[in-house]
């Protein structure tokens, strides 16, 4: 079985750039006011910049984005992004099955940030060779 993992950085400005992006401007990602008023510890990563960070995890470990036949997962717990220049760490970890017959090989995948999981049921399929 192969095995990766992958660290990513999660900053206050890596939350501005991806709701410039996405179009996602709900103030609990940039507002610890708003943030708090909703019920939260805090700001809050985009749950889907939390699942890009797995997606790029295993695009990088398979060789390319080409590789990467589907993703899917479940949000299971916030990634809570401290007002500071530090940030906080999503750690990636993922473990390959065995091919099947068409040479795709899923991959079991494991998201934490501060050691509790923020993914579940995180699984990608990937093409063992280039196509």
């Amino acid at each position: 079985m192969s095995t990766f993992t992958a660290t990513y950085r999660v900053t206050r400005a890596d939350l501005v750039r991806y709701a410039g992006a996405s179009g996602d401007f709900n103030p609990i990602h940039y507002s610890d006011r708003v943030a708090e008023q909703m019920g939260l510890p805090g700001v809050i990563a985009h749950g889907m910049l939390t699942m890009g960070l797995a997606a790029r995890a295993v695009s990088d470990w398979a060789g390319g984005p080409d590789r990467v036949a589907s993703i899917s997962v479940r949000f299971t717990s916030m990634v809570v992004v401290p007002d500071d220049d530090d940030g906080v760490d999503v750690v990636v970890s993922g473990e390959a099955g065995e091919p099947d017959e068409d040479d795709r090989a899923p991959v079991a995948l494991t998201a934490t940030c501060q050691g509790e999981a923020v993914l579940g049921k995180a699984v990608a399929t990937v093409h063992v060779h280039p196509r």
